[in-house]
């Protein structure tokens, strides 16, 4: 499943609902004390998590009621799901869906005692005819008697009586025009607790990794981030079939020697035994029977040295995941959500972590949510992902998206500034056109030419058609406000480019835009790079789709992972576009064309 929206309502300092929607990458941002990590914090109650849990002091203080909630929002969900013995159906056949075919679930907190009480509902759009609306709470023999009020006989005898599933959908089939509304179905009462135990499996792993815990042992799973390890491990389906199965042993062992007590003691004492019933208790919490550590080589563990060195680890950790993401795939949903994740760190270790992040976002299954208020980290994450909490005028917070309404806001408020060195734009469509530029411009340099050197040249900042980032959008305005000039580069695969390229060169303030000679920058990419990288042989032309080359040719190859072509086409990005040369680029007959490209950009630096 995938997260696509949490939203909280008298928790903390949200008193009116408050929607956050979750994307891939979700960075909240927003200065100190304002709610970001109550968003954080929400979800690990959602979830579960160890770290965080609902307290009496989680209600908003301004609120009349003595509950709060948190509802999530899921899409990418199961086509088949079993809520009764081992019948198959769907939350759709159950009408557990929202309009738009979200699962959407409501968690409630009523704290009026000494322990927050939790219910849990399925917000969906349900039936709500009278003996209609109460069909997922009744067990098999209640759902027997109400066939056969509601059918003829000879109807009801049609019916598959062993499978709950078809006696429900054969009762919501009985009436005519059903009626469906918006409604909360409780799915955790005992009537209905088989349904959540069901669903719950279901949802993606959490897990949080807070900025400022103390330095207890107590701790140690929030202090270690290995212990993150350990959880993650637990998560695979692999794993947690094997587990389910050590359960199943035990249970089964340990209620028959049970039952077989109870028998004995029915032999010896009738009365006594009268009501006793064999009941397995409570599933092992299986992530406190392991544990993982780095020690150092005088013994000292990593939860015992100082914040900046278990951030360093933070950073180790991300990074390995995000490989072991991007090799494996991912087997479960995962959702990781962290604090602050600059904190304590060199600004070299805050790029790594930045680049972790988007790497781990990029695979298949797995989230991440950070909060922040460092310009320097904020700045270079694409704006589709912030999310900017601020105060109304009430004082009460709001999450907004990053838009135009708010960007000059959040730019204030982060203080990131542009970069008055910058004296040209160089608008491309992509974060891969800005990698292949840089390595193309740099193979030339290397080479000896004396060019302009992407890589590392102030002068030039790059602007994403398709997206962008905070850091770029000011900078932008900033310097279209000072007459900057612009260098477009398009890719000559779509036709309507060319509009824009007249349009760009038809201004007089010296910007100057043109379209690839060849499909796209991927296509002046020598073969030879390409094998030395990803070790597979492709040959091509310069109106061929490389991307989807180099996927074939990894899919065809048993010894390589299989990879779509948007991962080769990134894969072209980090791993080959470095490996090009001057001389490589000159044999790929791509070298005056590239060239021609430095030179327009080094007079506009002028």
């Amino acid at each position: 499943m995938r997260l696509e929206a949490v939203t909280v309502k008298n928790f903390r300092g949200y008193t009116d609902e408050q929607e956050v929607v979750i994307g891939d990458l979700t960075t909240i941002v927003g200065r100190n004390d304002v709610g970001k990590s109550t968003i954080l914090e929400a979800l690990a109650i959602f979830f579960g998590s160890e770290v965080v849990k609902a307290d009496a002091g989680d209600v908003n203080v301004d609120s009349d009621a003595q509950e709060f909630e948190v509802t999530c929002t899921f899409s990418e969900l199961p086509e088949k799901i079993v809520l009764d013995a081992q019948a198959e159906t769907s939350l759709k056949d159950e009408f557990l869906l929202t309009q738009t075919g979200r699962l959407r679930v409501r968690k409630r907190w009523t704290c009026s005692g000494a322990k927050p009480k939790e219910e849990v509902f399925v917000v969906c759009h349900h039936p709500v005819d009278d003996d209609l609306n109460d069909l997922l709470l009744l067990g098999n023999a209640a759902l027997k008697t109400r066939l056969s009020k509601r059918l003829e006989p000879a109807d009801a005898a049609e019916v598959n009586k062993a499978s709950n599933p078809a006696m429900r959908k054969a009762l919501w089939a009985s009436e005519a025009e059903l009626v469906l509304e918006e409604s909360d179905v409780p799915v955790s009462k005992e009537d209905s607790k088989r349904i959540w135990e069901r669903l719950a499996p279901l949802l993606p792993h959490f897990a949080l990794f807070q900025s400022d815990r103390s330095s207890r042992d107590s701790d140690s799973e929030v202090q270690d981030p290995m212990k993150l390890a350990i959880t993650a491990a637990l998560a695979e389906n692999d794993v947690q079939q094997a587990l389910a199965g050590v359960v199943s042993i035990v249970r089964e062992r340990a209620t028959e020697l049970a039952t077989r007590t109870h028998a004995a003691l029915e032999e010896l004492d009738p009365e006594l035994a009268d009501g006793l019933v064999a009941s397995f208790k409570n599933d092992p919490r299986w992530s406190s029977l392991f544990g993982v550590t780095l020690e150092g080589r005088n013994g000292i563990p990593i939860n015992k040295r100082g914040s900046g060195v278990r951030r360093l680890v933070l950073v180790s950790f991300f990074k390995a995941e995000a490989q072991r993401q991007i090799e494996e795939g991912s087997k479960r949903s995962v959702i990781y959500a962290i604090e602050e994740p600059e904190t304590s760190q060199h600004p070299r270790n805050q790029k790594i972590l930045l680049e972790s992040f988007q790497e781990m976002a990029q695979s298949e299954g797995c989230q991440v949510l950070l909060t922040t208020h460092s310009p320097g980290l904020a700045g270079h994450l694409p704006t589709e992902s912030l999310r900017f909490v601020a105060r109304n005028d009430d004082g009460a917070p709001q999450v907004r998206p990053a838009n135009e309404d708010t960007w000059d806001r959040i730019a204030q408020e982060l203080g990131v500034l542009p970069d008055d060195r910058v004296r040209a734009l160089v608008c491309v469509e992509g974060p891969n056109d800005v990698a292949g530029l840089k390595a193309l411009s740099g193979a030339l340099c290397d080479g000896g030419e004396s060019l302009i050197d992407l890589r590392t040249d102030n002068r030039f900042a790059f602007v994403l058609l398709g997206g962008g980032t905070l850091h770029q959008w000011v900078s932008e305005r900033y310097l279209k406000g000072f007459g900057r000039p612009e260098f477009h580069l398009y890719d000559n695969d779509v036709s309507s480019y060319q509009k824009a390229v007249d349009q760009v060169n038809g201004r007089s303030d010296g910007s100057s835009a043109r379209l690839t000679a060849r499909r796209e920058l991927e296509n002046y990419l020598h073969p030879d790079a390409i094998t030395s990288a990803l070790g597979v042989t492709v040959s091509y032309g310069p109106t061929d789709d490389v991307p989807a080359l180099v996927s074939a040719a990894m899919k065809a190859d048993p010894n390589l992972k299989p990879v779509k072509a948007q991962t080769a086409k990134r894969y072209l990005a980090e791993r080959v576009f470095p490996k090009m040369t001057r001389r490589l680029l000159i044999e790929a007959g791509g070298a005056d064309e590239v060239r021609d490209w430095m030179q327009t950009l080094q007079q506009m630096a002028k």
